[in-house]
């Protein structure tokens, strides 16, 4: 294992550089440069990244590229595009740029092709799609399809989920889609109570087909569907069940009928997993056509990442600000504020993409970073953060960098909204970074708080495509920096374990061995259960 990133000249050059910028207010650094914003701005393919407002200066962003050339970034770009083992700790491929491909062909290590079996899988999907679109796939009693839940949890839900309210411009008129990822019965319960098992597909989405919230919902459903067909249980299970999975044999014991199934490969990760058929809900709702559009525009981000300087790569430099604002300047969060009410869904997403890939202190063989790494990411749909969090952004006392995203034009148009929406968003970073002092102490704003702001023209597949590709990259590329495995998750898997040993002890009162503190939250739970 080669030495820890802070070991390098260029990090150390950066910790000496950020105390020299550290004292300078984003105000000094405007007015020393009248050309901040067409210095520190990029755009591509239509998209407009602004760092103009980040604490950077010309000497950060040579610093910045140096510590990404010392840290090998492009190569590992390289060696992830050609689909080497870079999930390093399960030996596998991270090769989510190959779903959203064109290519006619993408050779893997082994000499396979893994583009025939991703446009079959591609055919698959619309062959369904146009299926439940056009009515020509039928409930048990021979009713349309009118409804469409997906069963998944993590990486199975929130990709599909964000991506079909962003697109819900673009959606069938009169095909419901639902999401239902929480064991909570509060989750399923409603969304079965106002539906139609005559009309009412269920799509169970899980890479292994054993993560247990998952499939505690899909049996719930299936009990549901099966009770309401009665003598036609066999049929309402053969045309209303379907799975997208890695692991075929275990949703074929389900129950799953053949034709129903659609795979994907072990190196689609979860969280990278929209672009395959975890997509077919997105796919159902906006037509394959549409998802391929979103595909097209993650292709455009991922040449732009793999051919592009340091200098001008978008993901790249959003990597390399965010490192600096964790690193060097201390800054723990990141607020992500999409002035967009399709894109509500982004900010808890992005959760997932960012802290679940790199929440990690140590490196792929045990040593430590020796740095602090993913951030803590939140946020809302503006303009209602304005009303909710804002206040502190303005007037605590915390660093906070914000991303802001927004459209010129609306997917939702009407008169008089979208301008007041711009002007909203436009005056947050403007406010971040500069503040004020009218002279009233409770009044002032001191302002310096870092953002970045993402503008394109418009929301649709396309721009989507891209916006999800170029965070993706952003945390890939950190990961690399760091040099942690951005697609694994073993602190994840602890609680799952810890909550399967702990189960007996609810369901059964059978005792198990734990502290004594969870043995006393159990006993309370039991005592205080009706029929306990």
């Amino acid at each position: 294992m080669k030495p820890s990133i802070v070991d390098t000249p260029a990090w150390q050059a950066l910790a000496r550089h950020a105390e020299t910028l550290r004292g300078k207010h984003l105000r000094q650094l405007f007015a020393d440069d009248p050309e901040r914003f067409a210095r520190f701005s990029l755009e591509t393919d239509g998209l407009l990244f602004d760092y103009s407002k980040q604490r950077v200066d010309a000497e950060t962003l040579r610093l910045l590229a140096e510590l990404a050339r010392q840290a090998d970034v492009a190569g590992w770009i390289e060696r992830m595009f050609a689909g080497e083992p870079v999930n390093v700790s399960e030996n596998r491929a991270a090769l989510h740029v190959a779903l959203r491909s064109g290519a006619a062909r993408w050779p893997l290590p082994s000499g396979e092709d893994a583009m025939p079996g991703i446009r079959a899988g591609r055919e698959r999907m619309r062959a369904f799609c146009d299926a439940v679109r056009g009515g020509t796939l039928r409930g048990y009693s021979g009713e349309p399809i009118r409804a469409v839940v997906n069963i998944g949890i993590g990486g199975s839900d929130l990709g599909p989920r964000m991506a079909t309210a962003a697109l819900a411009a673009y959606a069938h008129p009169s095909l419901r889609i639902r999401y239902v990822s929480n064991l909570d019965a509060a989750d399923l319960a409603p969304v079965l109570e106002e539906l139609d098992p005559r009309s009412t597909l269920f799509i169970v989405t899980s890479k292994t087909f054993t993560t247990p919230e998952t499939l505690t919902n899909a049996k719930s459903a299936r009990d549901w569907l099966l009770a309401a067909a009665g003598d036609a249980a066999d049929a309402a299970m053969a045309r209303q069940f379907a799975a997208v999975t890695a692991n075929a044999g275990e949703a074929l014991r389900f129950g799953i009928a053949g034709d129903r199934l659609f795979e994907f490969r072990d190196w689609v990760g979860g969280r990278f997993s929209l672009w395959s058929p975890v997509g077919l809900p997105l796919a159902l709702a906006i037509g394959m056509d549409g998802f391929e559009r979103m595909l097209a525009g993650a292709e455009r981000m991922d040449r732009h990442f793999r051919e592009a300087p340091a200098e001008r790569n978008l993901p790249l430099l959003m990597a390399l600000i965010g490192l600096w604002n964790i690193d060097f300047l201390g800054a723990w969060n990141l607020s992500i504020s999409p002035y967009s009410q399709s894109l509500r869904w982004l900010p808890e997403y992005l959760q997932q993409l960012d802290m679940e890939s790199n929440g990690k202190s140590r490196r792929p063989d045990g040593t430590p970073v020796g740095a602090h790494t993913a951030p803590v990411v939140w946020g809302g749909a503006g303009s209602n953060t304005q009303h909710a969090y804002f206040q502190l952004l303005h007037q605590g006392d915390w660093l906070i960098p914000s991303d802001f995203i927004a459209f010129a034009e609306s997917d939702q148009p009407l008169p008089g909204h979208h301008d007041r929406l711009l002007a909203n968003c436009l005056a947050q970073a403007e406010a971040l970074a500069f503040g004020s002092d009218d002279g009233a102490p409770l009044r002032a704003c001191s302002g310096n708080q870092p953002s970045s702001t993402l503008l394109l023209p418009r929301l649709t597949p396309e721009t989507l495509g891209q916006l999800v590709a170029a965070y993706e990259h952003k945390v890939c590329a950190q990961a690399a920096i760091w040099g942690i495995n951005p697609f694994d998750q073993w602190g994840a898997e602890l609680g799952k374990k810890l909550a399967a040993r702990l189960l007996p002890a609810l369901t059964t009162a059978t005792p198990v061995d734990t502290d004594t503190s969870t043995a006393g939250l159990i006993d309370w739970l039991r005592r205080h259960r009706r029929n306990a």
